[in-house]
């Protein structure tokens, strides 16, 4: 059985930190593009960001660049979503994905995603 699962969410007040964790079982997660995205309330979803396969490439979303940093370790069929200088507008539930292309996390298409970790950046 396919399976993602998120971890390391939670509240934080802004400024704070936070470490994402993604977790695969039943699939390899080296053999596909890694990426985050996120939903608010009411908001549409929003690409975060994403690392190829080997880690030696990744991308960002202007919203978050210089203060996320996204990592992998394929041993452990992991991926990481360092997350600081947290905003209230960061606020939401964010899923990691896994895609043949960044391209398809960017657009929305993953072929994976999991069911998410909640992030709350308040005072």
């Amino acid at each position: 059985q396919l399976q993602f699962v998120e971890s390391g969410g939670g509240l934080v007040q802004p400024g704070g930190s936070l470490r994402l964790s993604c977790a695969a079982s039943g699939f390899t997660l080296a053999d596909y593009n890694i990426g985050w995205f996120r939903q608010a309330p009411g908001k549409e979803r929003e690409w975060v960001s994403c690392i190829s396969r080997s880690g030696a490439s990744t991308s960002y979303a202007d919203s978050v660049k210089g203060r996320f940093t996204i990592s992998r370790d394929n041993a452990k069929n992991t991926v990481q979503l360092q997350m600081n200088v947290l905003k209230p507008e960061d606020t939401a539930i964010y899923h990691c994905a896994a895609a043949a292309r960044c391209l398809d996390i960017v657009a929305g298409t993953p072929a994976y995603w999991g069911q998410g970790t909640q992030v709350t950046v308040s005072s």
